[in-house]
């Protein structure tokens, strides 16, 4: 058991905003953005790249995730790179793929890895 996971009740204050993050990652370039950032910071160029989307729709979707404090921005001269703000959005879109491939019958139970992508 996790003490931390454990002490959380379902009155607790944050059960809205904890809502308001599953809603922000409720898109699936958005995933893909975090899971592009789990390694550092990246320019804008690159993860529309990582993802297969334009900069500009790419900035759109960094912009909202911002927003949400699940990543942070750098500018380096004309340059922007984006980051996550803490590592709790990468474990839980890491935790959804492993629930997708629990639910999908993917992956056997007691599994470790996160499926590959």
């Amino acid at each position: 058991m996790h003490p931390a996971r454990d002490s959380v009740d379902p009155d607790s204050p944050f059960v809205e905003i904890a809502v308001e993050v599953f809603t922000m990652l409720a898109d699936a370039t958005r995933v893909r953005l975090i899971l592009a950032m789990r390694g550092g910071e990246v320019s804008v160029n690159e993860l529309a790249e990582r993802v297969g989307k334009s900069p500009a729709a790419v900035s759109q979707h960094l912009a909202k995730l911002r927003l949400a404090h699940l990543v942070h921005s750098r500018q380096e001269g004309n340059r922007v790179f984006y980051g996550l703000a803490n590592p709790h959005a990468a474990r839980l879109v890491v935790d959804a793929l492993q629930q997708a491939a629990h639910a999908t019958d993917s992956v056997p139970l007691g599994h470790d890895e996160p499926p590959e992508h």
